[in-house]
Parts: C-alpha cells; structure tokens; sequence
C-alpha cells in the first residue's frame, strides 16, 4: 500500500473512532432511555424535554421532572441549576425546554430504588411561554345548546310533576 492510501485510511479510522467525542454524546429520548434502563444504568446520557409542574427544593439540591412527549423522568440537581428553569409546564404554561446532561440509574439508591438522572449540567435550550388557548366558537354554540335543551327538559319535567292526579 502506497502513503496516500495508508494516510486515507488512518484518517477514516480515527475520525469514526472519535466522532462521539468530537460531536458530543447524543441526546436519547426518554422512552428510549427506559427501555433500554439495563444497559443505561450508571451510564452518562443527555435528554432533552419541558420542565414540568415545579422545581421541588430539598436541601441544596432539587428535583425537576421532564417531559419529551414519549415519556417523563425525575432529574435530580442543585438548587442553581434549577433556578435556570423559569417556566414549568402546566395548564396555563409551555414550560422550559431543557437538554440535561448527567448519570442515568435504573433504581437509585440514594432515592429508594426509583428512576432518576443524577444531572452534571443543564441549559434552558427554548424558553416557555404562557399557552393562548382559544375555545372554537362551534364548542360554545354547542354548550349553549346543552343548557338550553337541559333547562327546557326540566321546565317539562316540574311541570308534569306539579299536575294534580284525578
């Protein structure tokens, strides 16, 4: 083999070989990430979701809760950390997305055996916003058809029930 071609080759090994650490680790799904919780457990992993319901403070430390859209996980972090979140998704909120980058256990220890992302890092990716939600007017007209047909049934219904029996 002549140098180009040994020279080629080396270059294609090494750049398949480091292609992880130089593009970084990839973000699974949460889903993806449960169903595989044998082979993950103690393993380093970045997901990505909405910060859901609220930060619960315990100590310096907190727990978050994400949310993908295929499933939902506890992450566990310190209290800075989780005062990056300023929107947490409910009813009224799309909250923060967020990418975590921290240790994956199948059954923490340190939390009785439940499922959870020890966190090394977090960064708000997408900020949350308050959710406008519009009701269609068909739903309205429908609604007030409801009530009108209710009332109207039980102005019939007292009515029969007040005649007097012969």
């Amino acid at each position: 083999m002549d140098k180009v071609t040994r020279a080629l080759i080396l270059t294609v090994v090494a750049f398949f070989l480091f292609a992880g650490v130089a593009f970084g680790i990839e973000t699974i799904s949460l889903n993806q990430l449960i169903e595989t919780a044998k082979v993950m457990d103690g393993k380093t992993v970045v997901v990505q979701g909405e910060a859901i319901s609220e930060a619960l403070e315990r100590g310096n430390n907190a727990w978050v809760n994400i949310n993908d859209g295929t499933n939902a996980i506890g992450i566990w972090l310190n209290r800075e950390d989780a005062n990056k979140i300023k929107v947490f998704g409910d009813y009224l909120n799309i909250g923060d997305k967020v990418k975590v980058t921290g240790v994956f256990n199948r059954a923490c220890v340190e939390h009785g055996g439940d499922m959870d992302i020890h966190a090394t890092s977090i960064e708000v990716v997408e900020n949350g916003y308050p959710v406008k939600e519009k009701v269609p007017s068909q739903k309205i007209a429908i609604g007030i058809i409801f009530v009108v047909v209710t009332l109207m049934v039980t102005g019939f219904y007292f009515k029969i029930m007040k005649k007097p029996t012969s």
